[in-house]
């Protein structure tokens, strides 16, 4: 999925981009060039190309010239294929983000956790659990194939010569959020945060009228956050299936929880009433239209709206399951 952010000028020109290298051949040079016009606003853009169904950060690409995606994909032939034209394959171009947020001199993105229980109409609940994952190596844009600085999956970090499996490449998203409140303050943060809750709605909403809706299926999404110098965030990608392999006893208790608390909310023994907002470490920001924090938000104007949402704040999810599942037997009994 091409970077999503307020412009989606980027967006369409990805996708031209995109539809163009399908069939890349010597011939397509100028149709790309063609497709990428707009990207000639940014100066001298570096570009990503993501193959498409490959995953752990397969069959990913830098290039800083228009040209070299033609010559690397005339590269790319095998020697025993006897065609005239080059095989097709299915890419994703976006521009490279090349101005990330650093910490420590190292680049990092955001997994974060969305369970879609219906899209017609869209129900969504946001886990408030997720994590930062780190290169392992400085940041730098003088050296554009080194899969270290620019990839921070953990199955490609996991191979570097100094990786340190007891320590890994990751940070829990609230320490990542108290980081980024002493070093900017609440509201930046808020703001950043809100911006990203933005970002999981539209997604959903983009895909909504062309996904199947069965009342009998869910899915839960991990998505790929980029934060830039600026508190931008930019949608990198959205995973069907995340991976649920732990890298460390920390993060095996989050995936723990997480698959717990999402069989909580697909509630296979009819526990719930349906009208919750927060099951365990989950909280329903959409249901139909936007979900307040408070009850009772009718009449509540959208300048006071606050929406449910608590990414990156303290997950009391024990406490809090024992506290609905304890009113739920009691309304039984009455």
């Amino acid at each position: 999925m091409p970077p999503i952010s307020p412009n989606g000028e980027h967006c369409r020109t990805v996708c031209k981009i995109a539809a163009t290298l399908k069939n890349a051949n010597n011939s397509s040079r100028e149709k790309l060039t063609a497709a990428a016009q707009p990207l000639r606003k940014v100066s001298n853009p570096l570009l990503c190309l993501r193959q498409v169904a490959r995953s752990q950060g397969r069959g990913i690409f830098l290039f800083r010239k228009l040209k070299d995606v033609i010559d690397w994909r005339k590269d790319g032939v095998r020697l025993d294929d006897q065609k005239d034209e080059i095989p097709v394959e299915n890419y994703v171009a976006q521009r490279y983000i090349e101005n990330p947020y650093l910490i420590g001199g190292r680049k990092f993105d955001l997994r974060v956790y969305v369970l879609v229980m219906s899209y017609i109409p869209l129900k969504a609940w946001l886990y408030r659990d997720g994590f930062a994952r780190f290169s392992n190596t400085r940041f730098t844009l003088n050296t554009l194939d080194d899969h270290y600085i620019h990839l921070t999956n953990v199955a490609v970090q996991k191979t570097a010569p100094d990786y340190d499996p007891e320590k890994g490449c990751k940070w829990m998203i609230q320490q990542f959020r108290l980081f980024l409140t002493a070093k900017h303050g609440a509201e930046a943060v808020e703001m950043l945060f809100s911006e990203m809750d933005n970002i999981f709605i539209k997604s959903l909403q983009s895909v909504q009228k062309v996904i199947i809706s069965d009342k009998h299926c869910f899915e839960l999404y991990g998505y790929d956050i980029l934060i830039d110098q600026d508190l931008k965030p930019w949608l990198l990608e959205v995973n069907a299936s995340p991976s649920l392999t732990a890298s460390s006893q920390e993060d095996h208790d989050l995936k723990t929880r997480l698959l717990e608390d999402t069989l909580n909310i697909v509630d296979m023994e009819g526990r719930l009433t349906g009208k919750e907002k927060r099951v365990g470490g989950f909280d329903l920001i959409w249901n139909d239209g936007p979900v307040s924090r408070e009850d009772g938000n009718l009449d509540t104007p959208m300048n006071g709206f606050v929406a449910n949402t608590h990414l990156g704040y303290n997950n009391d999810r024990k406490k809090q399951l024992k506290q609905l599942f304890k009113s739920l037997q009691t309304q039984q009994k009455v």
